[in-house]
């Protein structure tokens, strides 16, 4: 394909990615996945620039449960809501009282009710019965003990709306007086205020002797449940109503006159911006305690510090958790509701509202146009690094750009369709490029993909170094495994009752080597041979082998648990690991070559898997390998001659790594070790004892007898001085 054609097909392809973005910002057809990441990245700018400061002028006296505990449970008697409020006011001289609660049924604790039924019954005639209630009555009813305290201070109740027009919209208590009549706007204004089609309002006496009410619930919760936006004025009929937030800072204010415009809301001089709806995004400060809190008890009791409250704004709600006054947030996933009004109070007064100006869809447009056509011409002519640094400088640039625009000018600019933008022609040229390259990581494949596992084939075409299959000399380590009492396995199963059974052991061991970073040598029947560190380097290869057979024997009970439910028998292996000098390459006759490894130390790996079963263990690994990993608990077994070859090794058993032994195994191996070095310094009778105590408690063991047997025959048979306590192997 020649680069002409290249090209073409790259601009083809970075035109559908730029037309996809603009069309999602256009609105033609909207894609979710966009719409939620542009969430993700708004909580991102919140949690990263909030303030984490304290602002002082809004405070929350707290139905927490220390005041439920000392009170009583929620609701309180409205007496003693009474006199919360009159404490607020009188004692402590705040500016304003907001209740985030909704008072809609009437108290009865007083059992006025009860009074005045038996005074219109049993008692009626009664006139001393009758005298003493009319005297009491004042001081048992409640809720117009509540109302009373309400008259003359600016208090702004909290009550709710229903938005679901295809349920009955029921209706209870009472609504304050609407700010201004649907009739009465500006017909310019164009906004789409949220409808409401029901409410829950407060009782009507203590609603008519407020100063006001807002509405405290949110119709505008993101989908994913998190508060972003609130409304700040709705409407239900024909009247428009205020958010608490918005009642409250307006009495706060003195009750400046409300305005309204395209894209604000003017409270006397100040304009609050606000979106199509009405609505304000939350100028979170930070997470919960933003906000000096008070306790309810406390305020009640006169404990409260009368600094913290005088002259300020006060709202009374609860983060107690079994109130379920609970938000999800950016900030916090559990977050006071009672604080979401407090941060649009605190930045309707300080200016803080974050909002989209009338132009950020040209922003949007223009940015998302710029940088797609910008990257589609620069990146093909790119090397990967230089169009690697061209992205990640256009991310930057646009992030940067984004915040400074948030943090100080309070604009909320989009960010998902500028960076998928960038991110996706990067991602397509890239891909492009792979395939196109991957002819020449063909040819690397059919090299070498005769002789090693894909995974390693892979690895190589991304490398820059040469490998060649030709022999060398390497320090390696070789893996042999090989499955015990196969001949009789095999004699009871049909030829293709075994085909299936091989397969199903030899497929997960070898993804348990290939996991590990190793090369299957070959198949022998039911033996594996493998290698580490060919045809890539591995500076590792003794650990990863290691690892590599501590898996496989895990492995073997997930494979036997499979084999007893198809009624197969269960196998048992061996495992012998060796790290040493080897031969590798490519080697074989004319007929057929290999990439196998060959030398003495291949030889002892085959010898170490052969001596797993005279000592009863399932892994046996050298000296040699031992010594190359530092995290992995080992049982050392024996110095040992293996045949054909006269230096002794150490062999040991790999009992898993350090960090995951449990301290009564690793307290036996500090015995058994002990008994060994006793053993090796011919002190027989104090390893015999020691043997027979590890015996006692692990009976199984074959090397407690093998070594019981061996001090026994020392004992009687003392070896001499010249003993060097090799065993001598002479079968394979």
């Amino acid at each position: 394909m020649t680069t002409l054609k290249h090209n073409l097909i790259r601009h083809l392809l970075s035109t559908l990615v730029i037309l996809l973005m603009l069309a999602h910002v256009l609105g033609f057809f909207r894609i979710s996945l966009l719409d939620r990441l542009e969430y993700v990245f708004y909580d991102m700018r919140v949690r990263f620039t909030q303030e984490n400061r304290v602002d002082p002028r809004v405070v929350i006296v707290d139905i927490d449960e220390k005041s439920l505990g000392e009170i009583g449970r929620w609701p309180w008697n409205r007496d003693v809501v009474s006199r919360l409020t009159n404490t607020l006011f009188d004692r402590y001289r705040i500016a304003v009282l907001g209740f985030d609660v909704v008072f809609a049924e009437p108290d009865t604790s007083s059992g006025l009710d009860a009074l005045e039924n038996m005074a219109n019954g049993s008692l009626k005639n009664n006139k001393a019965f009758n005298r003493e209630l009319k005297r009491l009555k004042p001081s048992l009813d409640r809720d117009k003990i509540f109302a009373e305290s309400l008259k003359n201070h600016p208090v702004i109740t909290g009550f709710y709306f229903k938005y679901n027009p295809n349920e009955k919209a029921a209706t209870s208590g009472t609504l304050p007086a609407p700010l201004i009549r649907t009739s009465e706007l500006d017909p310019n204004l164009k906004a789409q205020f949220v409808k409401a089609f029901g409410f829950g309002g407060n009782l009507t006496a203590i609603q008519r002797s407020a100063y006001g009410g807002g509405f405290f619930d949110n119709a505008l919760v993101g989908d994913d449940g998190i508060f972003r936006r609130v409304p700040l004025i709705l409407r239900y009929k024909d009247g428009l109503y205020p958010s608490l937030a918005l009642a409250v800072t307006k009495a706060g204010t003195g009750d400046l006159p409300l305005t309204f415009g395209l894209g604000w809301i003017g409270l006397g001089r100040e304009r609050i911006p606000v979106d199509h709806q009405m609505a304000v995004t939350v100028p979170f400060l930070g997470k919960q305690g933003s906000f000096p809190y008070v306790s309810a008890v406390d305020v009640l009791t006169g404990r409260a510090d009368p600094a913290v409250l005088q002259d300020n704004v006060v709202l009374v709600g609860s983060t107690a958790p079994g109130l379920m006054d609970l938000r999800s947030t950016p900030v916090q996933s559990a977050y006071p509701g009672v604080e979401v009004h407090a941060n649009i109070i605190s930045g309707i007064l300080d200016g803080r509202i974050k909002h989209h100006p009338d132009y950020s869809l040209g922003i949007e447009l223009i940015t998302v146009l710029t940088l797609g056509i910008l990257l589609s011409v620069l990146i093909p002519r790119l090397s990967p690094l230089a169009s690697l640094v061209i992205t990640i400088s256009s991310l930057l640039i646009i992030v940067w750009m984004n915040l400074y625009f948030w943090k100080y000018n309070n604009f909320i600019l989009p960010l998902v369709a500028p960076v998928v933008t960038i991110v996706g022609l990067m991602f397509l040229h890239m891909t492009y490029g792979f395939f196109v390259e991957s002819r020449g990581k063909k040819q690397i494949s059919n090299m070498f993909g005769h002789y090693i596992p894909s995974e390693l084939v892979e690895e190589m075409s991304k490398s820059e170094k040469a490998f060649s299959i030709g022999g060398e000399s390497r320090e390696m380590t070789v893996l042999f495994s090989d499955v015990r009492g196969f001949t009789t396995i095999s004699e009871g199963l049909d030829p293709e009752s075994l085909t299936s059974l091989m397969n199903a052991f030899l497929t997960p061991m070898t993804q348990v080597i290939h996991h590990h970073r190793g090369t299957i040598d070959k198949y022998m029947g039911d033996a594996i041979m493998a290698f580490w560190g060919a045809p890539i380097e591995d500076e590792n290869h003794a650990r990863h082998a290691l690892l590599a057979g501590l898996e496989m024997i895990d492995q073997l009970d997930v494979i036997n648990d499979d084999f007893r439910t198809r009624g197969w028998p269960e196998l048992k292996i061996g495992v012998g690991l060796n790290t040493g000098l080897m031969n590798v390459g490519n080697m074989g006759s004319e007929f057929r070559m290999a990439y196998t490894v060959l030398g003495d130390s291949v030889n002892l790996g085959a010898r170490l898997e052969s001596l797993t079963k005279q000592y009863g263990v399932m892994f046996l690994v050298s000296e040699y390998t031992r010594n190359e990993v530092d995290d992995v608990t080992f049982r050392y077994l024996d110095q040992v001659r293996v045949k054909g070859k006269d230096e002794p090794v150490m062999i040991y058993e790999p009992l898993g790594l350090t960090d995951q032994i449990s301290p009564t195994v690793l307290e036996e191996l500090k015995i058994y070790h002990q008994a060994v070095e006793q053993y090796a310094d011919q002190g027989f009778a104090k390893a015999e004892k020691l043997f027979l105590a590890l015996r006692k408690h692990d009976p199984d063991r074959m090397i407690y007898h093998i070594y019981l047997d061996r001090t026994r025959h020392f004992k009687a048979n003392p070896p001499g001085p010249q003993w060097d306590g090799v065993f001598t192997h002479t079968t394979k």
